[in-house]
């Protein structure tokens, strides 16, 4: 009797284990479809609402760096400045949605998972999402103003900085991006480790390896050649990567007990 309670724990241990639904392949398509379309809709209402504060999205926010750095502005193309707007509600108007987009995503892959899984893979939607907004913020306050700040006080004073607006919007645009893809180092590591494809000590074993790695991506992304500029952009990618290494030594101790 005692065996056969065992067993019977044992089975529903496994039904728990298993993953929720067993789709055929064109269900899995039909998911995957039903999904980006939800995205672009999401998308699409974000850049809606962007769309409607675009005045006050391009002066108070946008153009608030250039002011700061008494930098400048013209436009240099007949249409320049219609494009240069659905550029921006555009782009905005993934950032805004990017939360629901990332959450349409976990929806596509949650049926696959296992069931004790999911707990863990739906709190990646919001700290996902922070890590990202995180980043945003970040460049916002913090990185444009100061590259910004040097472009504008650099060189002499006979040449004035007249800068074309579809170049200064391509260079926030750029780095507000990349600073949002990079805060994610984190949760990479996390999900990585959680699977069991990256441990602890294998990211403290390059951990020199990162620093070189972090120093030339920071000469690269950031167009401003003073030190200064990229020490602010490698800083955080530094203390990001430490962060990163804690949160995997967490992730691999779940992976070894699940596993």
């Amino acid at each position: 009797m005692a065996k056969k309670q065992k067993e019977d724990i044992k089975q529903k241990e496994d039904i728990k284990q298993k993953p929720k639904e067993d789709m055929s392949f064109l269900e899995h398509l039909g998911e995957m479809r039903n999904r980006i379309i939800y995205s672009l809709i999401g998308v699409l209402v974000g850049c809606a609402i962007s769309a409607y504060f675009i005045t006050d999205l391009m002066d108070y926010i946008l153009l608030r760096p250039a002011s700061s750095a008494n930098m400048d502005l013209q436009n240099l193309k007949p249409f320049g400045q219609p494009f240069l707007f659905f550029k921006v509600i555009l782009v905005s108007g993934f950032i805004i949605a990017f939360p629901f987009v990332l959450y349409q995503l976990w929806k596509f892959i949650a049926p696959g998972l296992y069931r004790k899984e999911t707990g863990w893979a739906k709190k990646i939607t919001f700290f996902t999402s922070f890590c990202f907004l995180s980043g945003v913020g970040f460049a916002y306050f913090v990185m444009i103003p100061s590259m910004l700040g040097f472009a504008a006080s650099f060189g002499s004073d006979k040449i004035k900085n007249i800068i074309d607006v579809n170049e200064y919007f391509s260079f926030v645009i750029m780095i507000l991006l990349a600073a949002g893809l990079l805060f994610e180092m984190p949760m990479v590591s996390y999900v990585l480790s959680r699977v069991g494809m990256l441990t602890p000590k294998f990211m403290r074993k390059y951990r020199r390896h990162s620093i070189v790695a972090i120093l030339i991506l920071a000469a690269i992304l950031t167009p401003t050649p003073d030190p200064v500029s990229q020490l602010i952009f490698a800083a955080p990618l530094f203390f990001l990567y430490e962060l990163s290494i804690i949160i995997s030594k967490f992730a691999a101790k779940k992976y070894e007990a699940s596993g």
